[in-house]
């Protein structure tokens, strides 16, 4: 099978259409009234032969009274077409032409982009509920050393939970920065997810790390030349408060020769800026852009705390910041994210859940609906954030910041989308299905998601769940001990 045929989906515009999809992309998209050659003879009535002026049946002798070879004399084409309504077009497994493609009855759903959530600690699945009611401070130091019990094989089985978790909620595509990068590549590949795998450097300012630092990351990023398509490698740096100048350096030139995003925590909460201008004199954000690290490939996870230096230093360099409404909140980090500010300045943005153990879990769909409560209170302004904006923060923008043709629904772009489940009662009436997805339904409505052209979940169901929930369970004792 070469290709899917999303048949009868409707769009966010209320279109409806048939979005045909050829190995990885997104071949074309038509008017659900147009079919391929085979399915438009049918929907017309009559084969080809029956259509000319004078028509020949299966044994070539014309066919002098129209009603005779209509109803008693049809030929084998015309049969197919009024009985059986182009066999080929409703069977799944269809052929248009000269390719092979499954069709997927979509009547009732609508398509979405896939989500991209852009920055997640993937494997901190296993550390839900871990650490709860506290300061960033203290949730740190309980997670680090929960840390310390890490293997490739929890990695493994923590990253496979959050895959899981993600297809269920519409996420085709995630940014992480963990540990054990090997595991998790294989993890995500293996669950067939777009993904972006962070070599993070945190050496704590230990001189000592430094160059095994350094060579670890040549090995990994050669490491992933074997990887598959849809795993990609990055550079990450813990946070300016974790990580010497030396390997910040580094790792800046490192993305820089290889073409790779970078990614940092900045500016997350208030005791950080302050403890950085104690330090360098500096904010977090002039800090970083006085040694070089700034650019177009950074991708600033949290962007809380910023100055209106900083968001001039963030449009100059062209920074994607990368807003954690949940964790921002359930830290109490804060939630004065400046998105009309950012705006202004032409800075993109994008939607990060965090990680599990800080947010709880990786539902992107929550994450953009609390974004835009808490921006619309905050600001006292119910127009601060429209539902477009909400979409391209969550898909478009963060497919921008990373370099890939994805987060919308056109003619070549990657095949990477959701089916909306549009006949439950939360999209009852459908005045603006956007509306009622963003802010009456919730993740259980997402039916379908395809990810590079391949079905990963169809009317909610996921192959090899109960074994991956069950690893997980079994693998998050380790982390306990």
């Amino acid at each position: 099978m070469s290709g899917l045929i999303l048949k009868n989906v409707t769009l966010a515009d209320g279109q409806r259409c048939n979005i045909v999809i050829k190995d990885n992309l997104i071949k074309d998209i038509v008017p659900a009234e147009q079919q391929c050659e085979k399915e438009q003879q049918c929907r017309d009535g009559q084969c080809r032969e029956m259509q000319a002026s004078e028509q020949q049946c299966g044994n070539k002798q014309q066919c002098g009274n129209k009603q005779q070879c209509g109803n008693k004399q049809q030929c084998e084409k015309e049969q197919q077409c009024r009985e059986e309504q182009c066999r080929e077009m409703q069977a799944s497994e269809q052929q248009c032409g000269q390719e092979q493609y499954q069709v997927l009855d979509a009547e009732g759903m609508m398509a979405l982009p896939g989500f991209i959530n852009m920055h997640c600690h993937s494997a901190m699945t296993l550390m839900r509920g871990a650490q709860e009611d506290d300061f960033l401070k203290g949730w740190l130091d309980k997670i680090w050393k929960m840390e310390n019990n890490l293997t490739p094989d929890v990695v493994y089985a923590g990253t496979r939970l959050a895959c899981l978790e993600m297809i269920k909620s519409g996420t085709t595509c995630f940014f992480d920065q963990y540990r054990c990068i090997s595991a998790s590549s294989k993890a995500a590949q293996d669950m067939g997810l777009r993904a972006f795998h962070a070599y993070d450097f945190m050496n704590f300012f230990d001189q000592s790390v430094i160059e095994k630092s350094k060579q670890e990351c040549r090995e990994k990023y050669e490491e992933s030349k074997e990887w598959s398509p849809i795993a990609n490698f990055a550079v990450s740096c813990h946070a300016p408060y974790s990580v010497s100048k030396e390997l910040l350096c580094f790792a800046s030139e490192f993305a820089a020769e290889h073409n790779l995003v970078l990614n940092v925590h900045l500016s997350e909460t208030e005791q950080e800026v302050k403890d950085c201008i104690a330090k360098h004199g500096k904010t977090p954000t002039e800090y970083l852009d006085s040694i070089g690290y700034l650019s177009s490939n950074v991708i600033a996870a949290h962007s809380l705390w910023l100055s209106e230096r900083d968001l001039d230093i963030y449009a100059q360099r062209g920074v994607t910041a990368i807003h954690n409404i949940n964790s921002n909140l359930k830290l109490a980090s804060g939630y004065k994210f400046l998105y009309k500010e950012m705006k202004q300045r032409g800075i993109n943005i994008a939607m990060g859940t965090d990680g599990c153990a800080s947010s709880n879990n990786l539902d992107m769909l929550e994450a953009i609906k609390t974004m835009a409560l808490v921006q619309k209170a905050w600001r006292e302004d119910p127009t601060v954030m429209t539902l477009q904006e909400l979409m391209e923060i969550s898909s478009a923008n963060a497919a921008k910041a990373l370099g890939i043709n994805a987060g919308r629904l056109e003619k070549g772009a990657l095949a990477d989308l959701m089916l909306v489940d549009t006949t439950g009662l939360a999209f009852v009436p459908q005045i603006s299905p956007l509306a009622n997805f963003i802010y009456a339904a919730n993740s259980s409505c997402i039916d379908t998601l395809i990810c590079n052209g391949k079905v990963l979940m169809r009317h909610r169901v996921v192959e090899g769940e109960e074994e991956i929930l069950a690893q997980a369970r079994e693998y998050a004792k380790h982390l306990l001990r």
